[in-house]
C-alpha cells in the first residue's frame, strides 16, 4: 500500500460519511475517513462509538465531566451512579451541621 491508496481510502470513506446519519463537518468526516482506512473497521459506526467511549474516559478521568454536571445539574458522575448525593453517602443529611458546630474550633 502506498499513500496513494491511503489517499484513496481516505477519499472513499469521506464519500460514504457523507450520508452518515450524523451530521459531520468536512473535517471531522476527513479526519474519520482516515481511521477507517488506517483501522479498517467492519463499521464505521464502530469508530464513532470508539471514539465516543474515549471522549468520555477522558472527560471522566481528567474530572470535566464532573465539573460540567456539577455547573448544570449540581451532581458529579459518581453521585448519579450510586444514586445518592455526595452528603447522603456520608450521612451529612443525617446530623446536619448548626451554626453552633461552626464555633466548635473558636477558642
Amino acid at each position: 500500500m502506498s499513500l496513494d491508496d491511503l489517499q484513496d481510502a481516505v477519499e472513499e470513506q469521506n464519500a460514504e460519511l457523507a450520508d452518515h446519519a450524523v451530521s459531520l463537518d468536512r473535517e471531522t468526516r476527513t479526519e474519520l475517513a482516515m481511521l477507517s482506512a488506517a483501522l479498517d473497521p467492519e463499521d464505521v459506526d464502530d469508530l464513532v462509538g470508539r471514539a465516543v467511549h474515549q471522549f468520555f474516559d477522558t472527560l471522566v478521568q481528567s474530572g470535566k465531566l464532573d465539573f460540567h454536571l456539577r455547573s448544570e445539574y449540581d451532581a458529579t458522575y459518581d453521585e448519579y451512579l450510586s444514586g445518592m448525593s455526595f452528603e447522603e453517602m456520608t450521612g451529612g443529611r443525617e446530623f446536619p451541621q448548626t451554626e453552633e458546630d461552626g464555633r466548635r474550633y473558636q477558642y
